[in-house]
């Protein structure tokens, strides 16, 4: 298989995750559990699996939930799971790693791990709350915070709250709006539509501090 056929059947799943949840319940039944845990697992643990579906596949569960066909609180336990082991894990490999990457990369200077540090002391807890909301920095954000070296017990407080809040939102919305007939209906639209504002928090957050560092 080519990258490029890895990269279409990744992006088929993605944008058709509603058939595909279905067809792994009805085809494995109860062992789509531990896949799903894998799934987020991996989504926020590594790096390198960033593309993997986060917000819209835990939205989907939740609305097969509402049909009967999964255990809403099993779910609950197992993606929180996922969550805040996958980001601890995260952070552990940043911490080892991090600065050996940065010093033998000639393209990250010095000053850019200080600056990182220096942002994560202050910034720190917002950002790992923030980061569960938006793909892709989701997966960044506990790295990079394991680089800067961010007090663990600091991460790990706001990686929980944060993880069972990303989770507890996504399963939930899934689980009350999932059977409305417009929402059943237009299921790829409203993964778009969760993929889209997603990425609000970040536009908030990026807008906000463009306004507090612009000269009066």
């Amino acid at each position: 298989m080519t990258a490029v056929q890895l990269i279409y059947l990744i992006f088929e799943f993605l944008m058709h995750i509603d058939k595909y949840v279905g067809v792994i319940i009805s085809t494995y039944g109860i062992f789509v559990y531990p896949l799903l845990f894998f799934i987020i697992f991996l989504e926020t643990g590594f790096v390198f699996t960033p593309f993997l579906p986060g917000d819209s596949l835990i939205f989907i569960t939740g609305t097969f939930a509402a049909r009967g066909l999964m255990n809403i609180w099993l779910l609950l336990v197992l993606f929180c799971a996922a969550a805040i082991l996958g980001d601890s894990l995260n952070y552990w490999i940043g911490n080892f790693f991090g600065e050996k990457v940065f010093s033998k990369i000639r393209f990250f200077k010095k000053e850019y791990l200080e600056r990182t540090k220096q942002f994560y002391e202050v910034h720190g807890a917002k950002t790992i709350v923030l980061a569960r909301f938006i793909p892709i920095i989701r997966t960044f954000a506990p790295f990079v915070a394991g680089i800067a070296k961010m007090r663990y017990r600091t991460f790990l407080n706001y990686n929980v709250l944060g993880g069972i809040f990303w989770v507890s939102l996504f399963l939930f919305a899934g689980y009350f709006f999932g059977m409305i007939p417009w929402v059943e209906n237009n299921l790829n639209l409203v993964i778009y539509i969760i993929i889209l504002t997603s990425f609000v928090p970040f536009l908030i957050e990026y807008l906000n501090s463009r306004k507090k560092n612009k000269p009066n």
